[in-house]
């Protein structure tokens, strides 16, 4: 196979994919928008199968709510 003659990690398109819309979302990008890039039908199918939380996704959403916060105190 020309990948391994050339040294390179095997990877299936599927995981193309699942980086992209892993990366979409952690940079914000709405699932609307992820789910049509992606094609898929309906953005519960995209969340179903991409919408894992992620360390950097907890981080941001803890840094939201703590901006909340102090805007209250």
């Amino acid at each position: 196979m020309i990948v391994a003659e050339l040294g390179l990690p095997e990877i299936r398109l599927h995981d193309l994919r699942h980086s992209y819309a892993v990366a979409s979302l952690e940079s914000g990008d709405d699932i609307k928008t992820v789910q049509e890039n992606l094609g898929h039908a309906t953005a519960s199918f995209t969340l179903d199968v991409y919408g894992h939380l992620t360390k950097k996704m907890q981080n941001a959403s803890a840094q939201r709510i703590q901006q909340q916060i102090n805007k209250v105190s």
